[in-house]
C-alpha cells in the first residue's frame, strides 16, 4: 500500500498526518476550507482558497488581507476542516507571520502558481499578516 492508498482507505475519518496533507495539497490547485464564525459553531462557511507546500509545511492565506471571512473565522476558531477533492481533513490553523514562514509560503505560491496571472495577487507585502501553516489534528 502506497501513501495515496494510505489516505484514501482513512476516508476521510481517520488521522492524516503531515506527510498525507502535505501529498492531499500539493498537486491541487485549490481546495475549500471550512469555517465556523467566531461564537457560532452551528453556521458552517466554505471557501475556496489556495494552498501550498514548501519545506514540508503548508501554508495558506488571504486574498482579501485580514478581512476575508473564512481568514477571521479560522483567526478566532483555528480547527477548521480542508476539502480536499472527496477528502475532508480536519487542521488546525496556525499564525505564521514570521518572515521564515512568509518566505517559504512566498516560495510555494511563486512554483506552484508561476504563469498564472493571481500570482502577484497572492504574494502581496500587505496580505503577508495572513500567512497561515495548517497542522493536521
Amino acid at each position: 500500500m502506497n501513501d495515496s492508498d494510505e489516505v484514501a482507505a482513512k476516508g476521510g475519518g481517520g488521522e492524516v498526518g503531515m506527510g498525507d496533507l502535505v501529498q492531499l495539497v500539493e498537486n491541487i490547485r485549490q481546495v475549500d476550507i471550512e469555517t465556523h464564525p467566531v461564537g457560532d459553531s452551528s453556521t458552517v462557511q466554505r471557501t475556496t482558497i489556495w494552498p501550498v507546500v514548501d519545506a514540508g509545511q503548508v501554508y495558506v492565506r488571504s486574498l482579501r488581507g485580514r478581512g476575508g471571512r473564512w481568514f477571521r473565522a479560522a483567526s478566532g476558531s483555528p480547527d477548521v476542516v480542508l476539502h480536499v477533492g472527496a477528502e475532508a481533513v480536519p487542521v488546525r490553523a496556525i499564525p505564521a507571520p514570521d518572515p521564515a514562514s512568509v518566505e517559504h509560503a512566498n516560495a510555494g505560491y511563486r512554483r506552484k502558481y508561476a504563469g498564472s496571472s493571481a500570482l502577484e495577487t497572492m504574494t502581496r507585502e500587505e496580505i503577508f499578516p495572513t500567512t497561515l501553516r495548517l497542522d493536521p489534528r
